[in-house]
């Protein structure tokens, strides 16, 4: 199957169906039910890896790949949590992957000299003060940036995000009370 990114202006209707009914016959192979549930769930899976990629291309194709292995996967989901927990779960692991795969390539860290071309997303979803938060995480180190937008963002414990990222929970701590002090300082410039 494959799956075209939406546009904002393409998201935002509630689907006829609750999610969960959706999901249930989207298990069964219908493609629409599919398609409604994507619709529903897009825009967030989208902001989830923005926010951890820090690049807007990067975020579609990670967010593209993470509703083709939802696809795959459905019938893998047992309904034991709610859908969208399953597939924020799914996203994230989808994205730390990535970040693996990646740091394989390249063990370095990329300066980024132009914060612009990452606020100009956060600029139309977020007007005002907010900006300069998103702006602020972006710029972070990529490690940096993915435990704190899973901290203090979606809310994982400092154990889940040892366990997904596979670092020890004391590294953990550390990374995300750096990162959280590397924001500080760039709001304060």
């Amino acid at each position: 199957m494959e799956v075209a990114l939406l546009r904002d202006t393409d998201v935002g209707s509630e689907p006829e169906l609750p999610v969960e009914e959706l999901v249930r016959k989207a298990q069964a192979g219908d493609a629409d039910a599919f398609e409604a549930v994507y619709r529903a769930s897009v825009g967030r899976i989208y902001a989830l890896c923005l926010r951890m990629s820090g690049d807007s291309v990067e975020a579609e194709e990670l967010t593209q790949d993470v509703f083709v292995r939802a696809w795959q996967k459905m019938g893998s989901f047992r309904g034991e949590s709610r859908f969208t927990t399953w597939l924020h779960r799914l996203a994230v692991n989808l994205v730390l992957q990535d970040r693996r795969s990646k740091g394989r390539r390249s063990a370095r860290e990329e300066s980024v000299a132009d914060l612009e071309r990452y606020g100009s997303h956060a600029r139309r979803a977020m007007p005002g003060t907010r900006v300069d938060l998103e702006r602020a995480i972006a710029g972070l180190p990529p490690k940096a940036r993915n435990v704190l937008v899973l901290r203090d963002i979606q809310g994982y414990k400092y154990d889940e995000i040892a366990e997904l990222t596979g670092v020890s929970l004391g590294t953990i701590k550390a990374q995300i009370h750096r990162a959280r002090a590397l924001v500080r300082e760039a709001l304060e410039r």
